[in-house]
């Protein structure tokens, strides 16, 4: 199975990707964490990556996709993958097509922007040891404290309302057009995300039935 998986930051992609690669023992291969990964091994195009990031630019498509290339042909990638963050616009999508990837099909989650707003805005982060809560799903037992080892909760800037509202509209406004793209190939899956990550779960691998 080859998959690329679409949503909106905050849908979900990540936790149903785990999800996927253990039902069918194939990698995830996010964006963040392949140019870790080129950084750490030192290849030639994560060298080339690395001027970019040290200085806070964005990896140039070229570089990126030549990260990604190297990556799928390594030997875990022969029997399938899963694209999470890649591509995320149009220009990168064709450059995916012309290396010859085939992809089989193009899973995207769909969750309304309030429902993302809320989930990303609610979200606590223990600033000590890093543990998830939320104010909404997952409440510590003493408001402010975390369970496990006492520290302090705090909001990332990442999931500040107006963080997440802007880059909601990075995603419709680059992203999104992807859909229509992969709806015209015949690949578009489409899946809208539940409250509860099992229901999601579920009506990924009902959508997925004929892939495997």
């Amino acid at each position: 199975m080859k998959l690329i998986l679409l949503g909106a930051p905050g849908a979900g992609k990540g936790t149903q990707a785990e999800k996927i690669c253990q039902r069918n023992n194939i990698p995830t291969i996010s964006t963040g964490n392949i140019l870790r990964e080129a950084l750490k091994s030192g290849t030639e195009m994560g060298l080339k990556a690395k001027t970019y990031m040290e200085s806070g630019q964005l990896v140039p498509d070229e570089i990126l996709i030549g990260i990604i290339k190297d990556r799928l042909a390594q030997e875990d990638c022969k029997g399938g993958f899963i694209l999470d963050g890649f591509p995320r616009t149009i220009p990168q999508a064709e450059a995916l097509d012309n290396m010859g990837v085939e992809i089989d099909a193009v899973l995207d989650i769909e969750v309304a922007d309030e429902d993302i707003i809320t989930r990303m805005s609610g979200r606590r982060v223990c600033e000590s040891c890093g543990s998830s809560y939320h104010v909404l799903y997952k409440q510590p037992k003493e408001e402010g404290k975390c369970d496990i080892c006492g520290g302090t909760l705090v909001q990332r800037k990442d999931d500040h309302p107006d963080t997440v509202k802007e880059r909601l509209e990075v995603y419709h406004t680059q992203t999104e057009p992807l859909k229509e793209y992969y709806s015209k190939q015949g690949k578009l899956l489409v899946v809208h995300g539940q409250d509860k990550v099992e229901d999601t779960t579920r009506l990924v691998m009902e959508a997925l039935e004929d892939l495997t």
